[in-house]
């Protein structure tokens, strides 16, 4: 999925999405390994892994996000790519991604998927976190009522399986499934106007090709109409929902992967 993005704001009032995906860290099993961030955004998980002794190296599709995180962390290494078509020379032990998977169409999934299998060692861990079943789904619901107002569909922009759905896919691609969580997670958002900021940062597939006033009139109406919902004690909070996996790419197997 093609994005634009601000870096500079996106770093610095949705810095809880690298700040949450810290935790996913400690999935990875060993030291020292040598670990591909894919879709590293503005390195700030990167620098994590490298923090912790990992060789780290950093993948994105966006160059603006590329040129943040080569700004802030200049002694590590960043690539630019497509999480759903790219290879990996020499194999890694561990491929990590936090908050990507959903911006990847469904059918593109098992090209990902395939693309990660190859960039893994044997025995490599592929740790990740994304949204899952249920992200935003008060977020989506009212945008698609708002649409539907104006006599327009709303197009889901975003890919947001069930644990059995993607479990399938990582097994049918050569995985081990060693973990799959689905958890809920309301996330603080900030501002005054935090549920909206997040709409115009995040939701902008639909609004293609829409007048730009009434996409706002269309986002402060969704965020009006979700304030008894999602605003407690003055502050905005997003329904997210999170699918956490880890699996392996077994050390012997008869199943190999094709992009």
């Amino acid at each position: 999925m093609n994005i634009s993005w601000d870096a500079a704001k996106y770093t610095h009032d949705f810095s809880f999405v690298h700040q949450y995906g810290a935790a996913l860290l400690d999935l990875i099993d060993g030291e020292g390994l040598s670990v591909l961030d894919l879709g590293c955004g503005n390195g700030a998980l990167t620098a994590e892994l490298a923090a912790r002794g990992h060789d780290a190296e950093g993948m994105d599709a966006s160059g603006d996000l590329l040129q943040t995180a080569r700004a802030n962390h200049p002694e590590l290494r960043f690539r630019q790519g497509d999480a759903a078509d790219f290879q990996a020379e020499p194999p890694y032990d561990a491929v990590f991604s936090n908050a990507v998977f959903h911006w990847i169409d469904r059918e593109k999934q098992p090209g990902m998927i395939a693309c990660v299998y190859n960039a893994l060692k044997p025995g490599g861990q592929f740790v990740f976190e994304f949204g899952g079943y249920g992200n935003n789904a008060r977020i989506h619901a009212a945008l698609g009522r708002e649409f539907e107002k104006r006599g327009l569909a709303y197009r889901m922009p975003f890919y947001f399986p069930a644990i059995g759905e993607y479990a399938a896919l990582l097994e049918r691609g050569g995985f081990q499934v060693r973990l799959a969580l689905l958890l809920d997670r309301p996330t603080k958002l900030k501002g005054e106007d935090g549920l909206y900021d997040w709409i115009r940062m995040f939701v902008k597939t639909p609004f293609q090709g829409i007048e730009p006033d009434l996409g706002e009139e269309i986002m402060r109406s969704a965020a009006k109409e979700l304030e008894g919902a999602l605003r407690h004690g003055g502050d905005w909070y997003a329904d997210y929902v999170r699918l956490r996996c880890k699996a392996v790419k077994p050390r012997e197997s008869t199943c190999f992967a094709k992009i």
